[in-house]
């Protein structure tokens, strides 16, 4: 959902930002996230799931962002010369969509800021990032 967002929000503010995603572990892209996506206008059905190693150039990114626990204790430390950022929300996996929606929002509210930050040739905290803990309960 954040590489999504993220494309979205830069395509939205005319910023110039090459996103990839990819996780610690190959799975799948969830049915979920495609269906909560598409109900805002973002399409995931091409999106695949890829590890690190399936990127190119995994080394030269000038930002890591990580937003689920599990990544962040799985790469405590980004082996490449970067800004690493790490938001936390919660794995919806196995709940029902609204669950799904309330995590979709709180990441497209991150990825909002985020976009709006490097646009300005800044890059945020993760405080600064950090979605409002309402929304991150909510579900």
């Amino acid at each position: 959902m954040a590489e999504g967002w993220l494309r979205h929000h830069a395509r939205e503010a005319g910023v110039a930002l090459e996103v990839l995603s990819a996780g610690t572990e190959k799975t799948r892209v969830k049915p979920e996230a495609v269906t909560v996506m598409r109900e805002v206008g973002i399409d995931l059905s091409g999106h695949t799931s890829k590890t690190l190693f399936e990127l190119p150039d995994p080394w030269h990114f000038d930002v890591v962002l990580t937003v689920c626990d599990s990544a962040n204790e799985a790469c405590p430390a980004y082996p490449a010369r970067t800004r690493r950022l790490h938001v936390a929300f919660p794995d919806p996996s196995g709940e029902p969509l609204a669950r799904w929606r309330a995590v979709r929002d709180a990441v497209g509210e991150m990825s909002r800021a985020l976009v709006a930050a490097l646009s300005r040739g800044a890059l945020p905290t993760e405080a600064e990032l950090l979605p409002p803990a309402r929304t991150a309960r909510e579900g």
